[in-house]
């Protein structure tokens, strides 16, 4: 892969082998972040997990205290009083059975968060195929499967986000903006780490996180050192 002028002056910042503390990695990531514009910060957790067994798999959420920095569009699946009351608490999009033809035949994908009523689940069911390689089929374990869709709005419009594994058993987040304070990234990525140490399902043995990395968008990758994480 051929890397550009700035990615490969900013690679220079740091040395890319070493393992650094948090403080000291969320400073370098944030001048890392050259480009025109304000890049995303992200954490990208390799974990002891192997998410081919049941009893390895970690899926959760977590409100980060300051946010993204990107105000996530709601779609809410619910009908009738809950349908009012998810108005009522800002969300963006609020639907039943008519949406289905809408996101499976139009394309349309103009929310970045799905809640649903679990009455609902039967129809959200019907758009498994299309939302879920997306990362985006409502899940109890989430938060986003739930009766007080009220809650559930507040959170993600206030920084909630989603952690799972990939198939290569890695976790990718956000963790803020290139534009954040060296504070709020730590802030952020302390709440983060704590809650996916917590979710650490019994059955791994061994090490649990393997390598931390805190990268921006168009940048390269900064290593933690994951024996000060845990």
């Amino acid at each position: 892969m051929k890397h550009g002028k700035k990615y490969l002056e900013a690679v220079k910042l740091y040395d890319r082998q070493a393992q650094y503390d948090k403080e000291e990695a969320v400073a370098i990531v944030k001048k890392l972040a050259t480009a025109k514009f304000d890049e995303t910060i992200e954490a990208h957790i390799r974990t002891g997990c192997d998410g081919r067994h049941a009893d390895q798999q970690i899926r959760g959420a977590v409100v980060l205290p300051h946010g993204t920095g990107k105000t996530a569009r709601v779609l809410v699946f619910a009908k009738n009083a809950k349908a009012d009351e998810a108005m009522a608490a800002g969300a963006d999009y609020v639907g039943a059975e008519e949406l289905i033809p809408k996101i499976q035949k139009e394309g349309w994908f103009e929310f970045d968060v799905v809640v649903a009523t679990p009455d609902m689940m039967g129809v959200v069911g019907r758009l498994g195929r299309t939302l879920g390689p997306k990362g985006l089929m409502p899940n109890p374990k989430a938060g986003t499967v739930t009766m007080d869709v009220t809650k559930a709005i507040q959170e993600i419009k206030a920084g909630k986000i989603e952690y799972r594994l990939d198939k290569t058993n890695i976790i990718h987040v956000p963790i803020g903006k290139a534009s954040f304070t060296e504070e709020q990234l730590a802030d952020n990525f302390q709440t983060l780490i704590e809650a996916i140490i917590k979710a650490r399902p019994a059955a791994v043995k061994g090490q649990f996180l393997k390598s931390v990395t805190l990268a921006p968008t168009m940048g390269p990758g900064v290593k933690l050192n994951t024996a000060r994480l845990a």
